[in-house]
């Protein structure tokens, strides 16, 4: 859009506060500790300089071999016989599944160490999410149980089976239910095992449920259908879409499958074929798909059905009563129902909604639209979801009544993320027998009789049929690392099948899945999946009786309206909780806060005023009879009178990273008619004592400079160089460095800011595969987190008229609306700059450029001047503080010898007092580079991709070999949306970025 815009991080720097001016001034917040160092030496800085040197010379060597006096020998061990398929420092590569999605798992001498998404399933499913690269980690958590466990002691296996068959026959003698309790299963194996219990087991009863339900879609899909599914969504096809409070590019329903389908319609290669699609989102807080929207209105959690039914009457010409009355919102459904009827066929409106009669008026509008078949498709339906609100019930009103002999509990923790966790312990105390296939004692397995350790899928075998006609494979990469067994074995050894899970895995692929696809059981082994699904879902007619369901929706509406309307949501990063004790997602920062380690009461800014409360307040938040105070965050975009409060935080008893971070956040959810209801009526108040949030968003800080680029898309249609001209075309640029030919390769990158939505998956691939270090929430609020690459998230405030200029007197925005903000998300890692500052200030020549046109660290030679990092104009240089993998004061997330087998042994770990920054994983581009000369030929493009690249699922980073012509990134770079950052400072950086484009109704 205009050039002219500002962009800021967030309000201190919007609103320049002192704490902000101050800490910006300095580059660091705090200085080295030379003191410290110097000390452990002996000498202190006020040693004359003469003995300073003959001090440190002694000193020093004498600290230095007292430590290798006391270092302990470890003899080095050689293979006695060579495992055939292990070689020492090459990786082995193999297929599994994680949540459903194809992926490849990396290991190395027999360690998983990271995962990717399955080449061979582009198509299927691309990139990753960030729980995915991080669910390595799991596998080396020391907070999980290393044995079976009988009233809260270890037992041996023997022991634990022989109780449970003891329990399940006494249970089915005397005519009592057993239940198995267990979050959505879609893995056709584990159904098998259930399925071989309840044959020994007549009285045996699978109930699912998911914390976070979608119980609301399968209901109104089984009223308008008579199909209890939830759809696959396919946004690829759609040229409009408006979205009622459904985070679909996030936490909603298969928030990666959507986006890389949502982002070809918005890339530079549809936006090259003259294409983009339109995005309206309708919500209260602002989420990462709201955040990525051409048009965002924020509305009040009660007005979501009220602007639905709006929606409906202007697109079908009908007169339901209860439509809205916000005025922004009225205007907008205008815009977005003219455009969705024009787009016919091609356009899709979705809901966040799990209320039953919400989803059931979706239905008729997107019936209206001819949404099924194309978009929306019920015959290829998702099977990730199929918890069941009132299964769930009915089991707690039998275990109260003494109904229920045995209950089995996988993957399913109700004592913490059900609203009512007392009702929980009531039942479960009336259950004969108690059983879970926790891995740890958490909330629920804790208050239980017994636990039957289970294993990581890395440990596992078996598979996953995340949506009807597509399977997947789980097999085991590493042994048992503790005395622990898959559920699904365990329940298969109650049931009397005496047999490995491997082989009941296989019997059933062989059986039951690869009968007529022409694959045996090692082409599934060596590829990863089978794909079975029908080519193109049928069009569906919606049975709805509009009048009933908006009826309902109004009188619901008055339980939420009135004060404070209270909405609860999904984190992005920790989900429902169940990952709260992995450190790299808490570590990650939220797509759109920026916040670490917490949860917070996201509230506008003028209503923060109000309350009298700033910045680093807090408030007391009351709803469903639940109260907590929590850290406020003032967040621009969220509706006025609203406040948000992310699900996931606030467990006890996960481990050592998770426990007591954050508040739990269920206990304000309420069951509506069948369904748990995530939005309420509260009160907000202001609370004592002051709470600082570790929160990254402006903590590199580039001065107001013109770093984002942004238009329109009816203005890049008119010319699509408006925006990306170069500096260097129009300006006489002078150069301090000599220029040198790299006749090789010349590594460079693309980055699509139309492409990245800001998920962070990116961020947690690179931690994972640099060997990235977490520090913690103290050492984040110093400003001292280690992240390679991190994505800015730039808000702009519209005005009225589409600017906001220096006029308007930015650092004193009084009056603006904080509710109508848009925002830019901008990864930003080292550009490997070909006139680097860094390389020009080093006075050790640690950082020094190489031929083929990367920055390149040398770790052993780097003191920790940090003149680099001052000199860096990206402010893309770490410096590290502590050895974060070796320090005491880190043994909350990765510092003991068993969860560092998680490192890649290809990236050496950095020690205390250096500097580190992204390499551009040159590990992978040596590996590249000698595989092709392995096969004695030239490396091609796509040989080589980046930890960041290949975790991105919109494809929005594109690396390669500028020397390459025909490369991608070649043709990507010659893109008439290209633009380099700060490139008026002439430093020439090879990482070059698309302008951002949105369609919005002004277009």
């Amino acid at each position: 859009m205009e050039s002219n815009k500002k962009y800021w991080k967030g309000l201190e720097e919007l609103n320049q506060t002192p704490a902000f001016v101050d800490g910006s001034k300095s580059e660091f917040a705090e200085p080295i500790p030379v003191e410290d160092v110097l000390n452990e030496a002996g000498l202190s800085t006020k040693t004359p300089r003469r003995d300073f040197l003959k001090a440190l010379g002694f000193g020093l060597g004498a600290v230095t071999l007292a430590a290798c006096n006391r270092t302990p020998i470890h003899k080095a061990v050689p293979y006695v016989i060579k495992p055939e398929e292990v070689t020492p420092g090459v990786p082995n590569f193999y297929a599994s599944s994680f949540n459903g999605q194809s992926v490849i798992v990396r290991t190395r001498e027999g360690r998983p160490i990271s995962l990717e998404a399955n080449p061979n399933a582009i198509g299927l499913n691309q990139g990753t999410d960030a729980s995915t690269a991080a669910s390595v980690l799991d596998l080396y958590d020391m907070s999980k149980l290393q044995n079976p466990q009988i009233g809260g002691k270890d037992v041996d296996w023997a022991k634990l089976d022989q109780a449970v068959v003891d329990a399940l026959n006494k249970a089915q003698a005397a005519g009592k239910q057993i239940t198995i309790v267990s979050n959505t299963i879609n893995s056709p194996s584990s159904l098998a095992a259930i399925a071989a219990l309840a044959t020994k087991y007549p009285a045996t009863q699978h109930i699912q449920v998911d914390a976070v339900s979608y119980s609301g879609i399968i209901e109104a899909n089984r009223a308008s259908f008579g199909k209890a599914v939830i759809p696959s969504y396919h946004f690829d096809k759609a040229q409009v879409v408006v979205s009622v409070a459904a985070d679909f590019l996030g936490t909603w329903l298969a928030g990666e499958e959507h986006t890389q389908d949502y982002i070809k319609n918005r890339d530079h290669k549809s936006l090259k074929g003259g294409k983009m699609s339109r995005h309206i989102q309708f919500e209260s807080g602002l989420s990462m798909t709201g955040s990525n929207a051409d048009v965002r209105i924020a509305i009040k959690p009660s007005e979501e059905g009220a602007v639905l039914i709006s929606l409906y009457n202007a697109i079908t010409g009908q007169s339901v009563a209860g439509g809205t009355n916000n005025a922004k919102a009225k205007t907008a459904i205008a815009l977005a129902a003219k455009e969705l009827v024009n787009a016919r066929g091609t356009s899709v409106v979705v809901s966040g909604s799990n209320d039953t009669n919400v989803q059931a008026l979706t239905n008729a509008i997107n019936t209206a639209l001819g949404a099924y078949g194309s978009i929306i498709d019920l015959d290829n339906f998702s099977k990730q979801y199929q918890g069941s609100d009132s299964a769930f019930q009915a089991f707690l009103t039998a275990a109260k009544a003494g109904q229920v002999g045995v209950a089995i509990f996988w993957n399913t923790n109700p004592v913490y993320d059900y609203f009512k966790a007392d009702d929980v312990k009531a039942a479960i105390a009336k259950i004969g027998y108690t059983v879970s296939f926790a891995d740890r004692a958490d909330e629920t397995s804790s208050e239980l009789k017994a636990i039957a350790t289970n294993s990581t899928f890395l440990e596992s075998w078996g598979d996953a049929s995340a949506k009807e006609g597509l399977f997947t494979i789980v097999q085991p990469t590493i042994n048992p690392v503790f005395n622990t067994r898959q559920a699904e074995q365990s329940l298969i050894n109650w049931a009397g099948v005496n047999k490995p899970i491997h082989d009941f895995v296989k019997e059933n692929w062989e059986t039951n899945i690869l009968a007529g696809t022409g694959k045996v059981w090692r082409d599934v082994l060596q590829q990863g999946f089978v794909f079975k699904g029908s080519a193109t879902g049928s069009a569906y007619a919606a049975n709805v009786d509009v009048n009933a369901a908006a009826a309902a929706i109004s009188n619901d509406a008055k339980r939420v309206a009135g004060g404070v309307e209270l909405k609860i949501y999904e984190s992005p990063n920790l989900r429902d909780g169940r990952w709260a004790n992995n450190a790299y997602l808490q570590e990650l920062p939220d797509p759109v806060s920026k916040v670490t380690w917490d949860n917070y009461a996201a509230i506008n800014p003028a209503d923060a005023e109000e309350l009298g409360v700033k910045e680093t307040g807090k408030v007391t938040v009351e709803a469903n009879g639940y109260k907590v105070d929590l850290p406020v965050l003032l967040q621009p975009g969220q509706a006025r009178g609203t406040v948000s409060v992310a699900v996931g935080y606030g467990r006890t008893k996960v481990g050592k990273a998770g426990n007591n971070v954050g508040v739990n956040a269920y206990p304000f959810a309420s069951l509506v008619n069948g369904t748990i209801q995530f939005a309420s009526k509260a009160s907000v108040s202001k609370a004592s004592g002051i709470y600082e949030l570790a929160q990254t968003q402006t903590h590199h800080t580039i001065e107001g400079r013109n770093i984002i680029r942004e238009t329109s898309f009816a203005n890049y249609l008119k010319d699509p160089n408006s925006e990306s001209g170069r500096f260097a075309d129009s300006h006489q640029t002078y150069d301090l460095w000599n220029k040198f030919e790299q006749p090789g390769h010349r590594w460079v990158m693309a980055i699509d800011l139309n492409a990245c939505t800001g998920c962070g998956a990116c961020i947690v691939a690179c931690n994972v595969e640099n060997n990235v270090p977490v520090v913690g929430r103290d050492e984040v609020r110093r400003r001292r987190e280690m992240h390679w690459l991190r994505i800015d998230r730039y808000y702009t405030l519209n005005t009225g008229e589409g600017k906001l200029t220096e006029e308007k007197e930015i650092a004193k925005a009084e009056g603006l609306d904080y509710e109508d903000v848009t925002v830019v998300h901008q990864p930003m890692l080292c550009q490997h700059c070909e006139h680097a500052p860094c390389e020009t200030v080093c006075p050790v020549l640690a950082t020094v450029h190489s031929s083929e046109g990367l920055n390149h660290m040398a770790y052993n030679r780097c003191f920790g001047t940090r003149y680099c990092a001052n000199n860096c104009p990206y402010k893309v240089r770490r410096f590290n503080w502590f050895n974060y993998w070796n320090d005491s004061r880190f043994d909350n997330y990765l510092n003991n010898e068993f969860t560092q087998l998680v490192l890649n042994p290809d990236v050496t770990t950095r020690s205390r007092g250096v500097m580190e920054k992204c390499s551009m994983c040159i590990q992978r581009i040596q590996a590249g580079k000698l595989q092709a000369k392995v096969e004695n030929r030239r490396v091609k493009d796509g040989d080589i991709h980046m930890a960041c690249q290949a975790a991105c699922s919109a494809n929005a980073i594109i690396f390669g070999d500028a020397n390459d012509p025909e490369s991608e990134v070649s043709k990507a770079l010659r893109n008439e949306r290209i633009y380099y950052v700060l490139e008026e400072i002439n430093v020439q950086p090879n990482i070059g970025y698309m302008t951002k484009v949105r369609n919005t109704f002004e277009a």
